[in-house]
């Protein structure tokens, strides 16, 4: 990770001759790509969901590598902003951040699971409504329900949300939605990015992460001292 943060110092003075993007999530495994207009060229995926900091600059690495293109050829970084547990999602937010510094490029946050449904219906073209999850942990799944693709973007219904799978029955009608087993892919979430650009979408740049409750991992009140 030490050497690739490293050549970012220097990339920045280039002159950018094509439109590159870097995707980078991190709210499940590790995913991270490289794509050209909206077409990926590299990608690295990893499911082991706790390895992200050790995984990330490998990645990243093996990404712009395997695609031949220069750190300083990045015009657009595409952060997944989750939801996600705490501690993995903030690794790959931080290194799209880092990255997108050094590189001076624009930064841009898409929903994780937005990602799932677009590869879905990428597969499906004429499925109907879709519930997407990923694992939260503590007996949960982060959710999200879609009714299809409209210019490349993923048309959300509800969520993303929080909550035991045995619960979701009270909020949408679970029967009427397909499911999948498909996870989080970096590749998927450069090419929404790169639909929302040419739609106009607004709100690109929010990279807010959707962490949907509190971390795992707190400081300790201490004790209290009398006297």
């Amino acid at each position: 990770m030490g050497r690739y943060f490293n050549l970012m110092k220097t990339s920045a003075a280039s002159t950018r001759i094509a439109d590159y993007s870097l995707a980078i999530d991190t709210s499940a495994g590790t995913t991270v790509a490289v794509l050209s207009m909206g077409t990926v060229i590299a990608e690295v995926n990893y499911l082991e969901p706790m390895t992200h900091s050790e995984r990330i600059g490998s990645a990243i690495e093996k990404v712009l590598a395997d695609s031949g293109i220069q750190a300083n050829q990045i015009s657009t970084v595409v952060a997944g902003v989750g939801p996600g547990p705490f501690t993995g999602l903030r690794v790959g937010l931080a290194a799209a951040r880092y990255f997108a510094i050094g590189a001076q490029a624009e930064l841009v946050g898409v929903c994780s699971l937005d990602s799932i449904a677009l590869d879905f219906y990428i597969g499906n073209p004429s499925a109907g409504n879709l519930l997407v999850t990923t694992d939260a942990r503590r007996k949960e799944v982060f959710w999200a329900t879609y009714s299809g693709v409209v210019e490349g973007v993923p048309v959300r219904t509800h969520g993303p949300s929080v909550n035991k799978l045995e619960d979701i029955a009270g909020f949408i009608d679970a029967s009427s939605h397909a499911t999948t087993e498909l996870g989080v892919r970096a590749g998927a979430l450069g090419q929404i990015a790169f639909a929302q650009e040419l739609a106009g979408v607004a709100n690109r740049k929010d990279i807010t992460p959707i962490y949907l409750r509190e971390p795992d991992a707190v400081p300790s009140k201490g004790k209290k001292v009398s006297g």
